[in-house]
């Protein structure tokens, strides 16, 4: 079966950063739009960034803009993994962090695309920002 695996939460202060991993168990990452949401207490899942793996073509959520990057681990013309570098965390990007693949389409769509498009969620990883 099909499902992603997330890697590389923590607990940091602000202004310090993580880098965040996701793998597919069961296929490689080839042609998709692969997504990385996050969760807050109390909040709903919400996208942060998405990577179209055959092209390297990105969105970001405003929030994220200017501080985080996501990319792709490519070899030999496979992609194994997608990453997520999270500098100058805040406490506001506090959270569980998933990340997850279009089923409808492999690019990015404009603003993220919908929640329900996205599928084979992992279990997630914690990322904590406090001082």
């Amino acid at each position: 079966q099909v499902q992603f695996v997330e890697s590389g939460g923590g607990s940091v202060q602000p202004g310090g950063s993580l880098r965040l991993s996701c793998a597919a168990s069961g296929f490689t990452l080839d042609y998709y739009a692969i997504g990385w949401f996050r969760q807050a207490p109390g909040k709903e899942r919400e996208g942060v960034s998405c990577i179209s793996t055959s092209d390297g073509s990105t969105w970001y959520a405003d929030s994220a803009k200017g501080r985080f990057t996501i990319s792709r681990d490519k070899a030999k013309n496979t992609v194994y993994r997608v990453y997520l570098q999270m500098n100058s965390l805040k406490p506001e990007d506090t959270g569980v962090y998933y990340c997850a693949v279009n089923r409808v389409q492999a690019q990015c769509p404009a603003g993220g695309g919908a929640l329900h498009d996205y599928g084979y969620w992992g279990q997630g990883t914690q990322v904590t920002v406090s001082p």
